[in-house]
């Protein structure tokens, strides 16, 4: 196999090269090969999986560490028609500082927004070591005129993003329109540069754990940073069954490609538990490589307060209440 190429007829034994940086392992024409070479998911035994590392229990030391790693794997997310300027920098304030009378708790990934309150965000992370993500290119639904998409996302990566969330066209995606669905994918990678690019496959709307992986295939293929859960827009967000088979795609690529892509869980994860649980299915699907911001991400907006809480119960032995830290 030439080394960085998408071939579905690959076993998982093969070498695996040196992540490089991202860009297309595809072609359009190669888009419905890809689909249906997918490996078909078994349903019951991947939600049996996932069900099943659910229930693994943690000690408290390890506990305390994964509380910590869920805090430095976030990004902190506001997506509101009602965003303000002021609500972005405290946002932000919060995001490099989320205890301030902790200064061991680290900070978060990224802060994630809408396109306008980019430069805001900039100027109040920069140096901080917490990036800059916006949502671009139609979000949340991943339509309207593809130069008007590509157009915003060129205009977030100008305006100093350091990564880029876009939507997967379900549209063309779920009409079997696959060789399109990867022309967009690789011109929305063209448009971002060297801009992180992390490809929102919004789960609940592709009906199936074998949708999933087909559109997890595709959007790997076309050069993603990473592949996301959801856009937090609907009622079926981030579950542990997708999750899994979403890592799963992912270390059957890294195998076929010798190319590590990320994983984002959005949408739904709103107690520490939960996390926690993401954070199991990372170790034992990709291992514990992944379990590094640059690999692994939550989109969350509420989450982080309930991991403050169980990280001071963890330290203390008392929770101190959600009134004790600000309001997300």
């Amino acid at each position: 196999m030439h080394a960085g190429r998408y071939d579905a007829s690959v076993s998982r034994s093969a070498e695996i090269a040196p992540r490089s940086q991202a860009e297309p392992v595809a072609t359009a024409g190669e888009a419905a090969r890809i689909v249906a070479r997918t490996q078909a998911v078994d349903a019951v035994g991947l939600e049996g999986r996932a069900a099943a590392l659910a229930t693994r229990s943690i000690k408290r030391d390890t506990k305390v560490w994964g509380l910590e790693l869920v805090i430095r794997c976030m990004d902190l997310t506001t997506l509101e028609g009602s965003d303000t300027t002021g609500k972005i920098v405290a946002m932000c304030a919060k995001a490099v500082r989320p205890d301030p009378t902790r200064p061991d708790v680290p900070g978060v990934a990224a802060v994630c927004i809408y396109p306008q309150h980019v430069p805001v965000a900039v100027a109040q992370l920069r140096g901080t070591g917490v990036a800059v993500a916006s949502v671009a290119g139609g979000f949340p639904a991943g339509l309207g005129s593809l130069g008007s998409r590509l157009h915003e996302i060129r205009d977030v990566v100008e305006a100093g993003a350091d990564e880029i969330d876009i939507v997967l066209n379900r549209s063309l995606f779920l009409g079997g329109r696959y060789a399109e669905t990867l022309e967009e994918l690789v011109a929305a990678r063209e448009a971002a540069g060297p801009t992180h690019l992390k490809v929102i496959l919004e789960t609940g709307e592709l009906g199936s754990y074998d949708r999933v992986r087909q559109a997890s295939m595709l959007a790997m293929a076309a050069g993603a940073d990473f592949i996301k859960t959801s856009t937090g827009k609907i009622g079926v967000s981030a579950t542990l069954p997708v999750a899994l088979c979403m890592l799963e795609a992912v270390r059957d690529f890294r195998a076929q490609t010798g190319r590590l892509v990320g994983v984002k869980v959005a949408g739904g994860v709103r107690r520490a538990k939960q996390a926690l649980q993401h954070l199991v299915l990372v170790h034992e699907t990709v291992g514990v490589e992944y379990m590094t911001p640059d690999l692994f991400r939550i989109g969350a907006s509420s989450l982080l307060n309930d991991v403050l809480m169980q990280l001071e119960k963890e330290r203390t032995g008392h929770y101190s209440g959600p009134d004790y830290f600000t309001i997300d």
